[in-house]
């Protein structure tokens, strides 16, 4: 992937240097979808990077002035025209605009050099934060899985199973 620069976040693959940030962010996931991703040691943050630096799907957050990484995006191609997408940032840079800032540009780049007719996005009921950040770029609230996927149990062993809301947005609805 070509680096993105916005005023103050560059979006590109990620590299050897994201090691620590990376792990900042997943030695204690805030969601329960990022579980599987809990990283304890610098060099399970290095093996995942290294990952993570040879799949395009994968897009580092990095603030422009320090090139400190401050979260990621991701984006799975279902369809010819379609995406689906979903980040993971760093509480330390909350309340900055940051996320917003680098989905705003992600929708853009889907949207206008992939040529993406429809993205959407999977979030539980309760992550506000991240429905708070579909909302505010645009995205509209589809519809809610109920019971969909478990990512933890109860204490007795038995699945946990959380409702997910789809998030989407269609080209057209963005362009307007």
């Amino acid at each position: 992937m070509q680096d993105i620069e916005t005023n103050r976040l560059i979006l590109r693959n990620f590299s050897e240097e994201h090691a620590q940030g990376l792990l900042d962010y997943l030695s204690n996931p805030r969601v329960n979808c990022f579980l599987d991703e809990r990283t304890s040691t610098l060099e399970e943050a290095s093996l995942k990077v290294k990952k993570r630096s040879e799949d395009d799907s994968y897009i580092a957050v990095c603030i422009k002035d320090s090139g400190d990484l401050i979260g990621e995006l991701f984006l799975l191609k279902e369809e010819p025209d379609t995406y689906s997408i979903g980040w993971n940032f760093n509480a330390q840079y909350e309340g900055k605009g940051y996320a917003s800032e680098s989905v705003e540009t992600l929708l853009s780049y889907l949207f206008l050099q992939k040529d993406a007719r429809r993205l959407y996005a999977y979030v539980e009921d309760d992550n506000y934060r991240s429905q708070k950040l579909c909302e505010r770029v645009g995205m509209r609230k589809e519809g809610c899985f109920v019971e969909f996927i478990s990512f933890t149990k109860y204490e007795d062993g038995t699945p946990k199973y959380e409702n997910t809301f789809q998030w989407a947005l269609l080209k057209n609805e963005w362009l307007v």
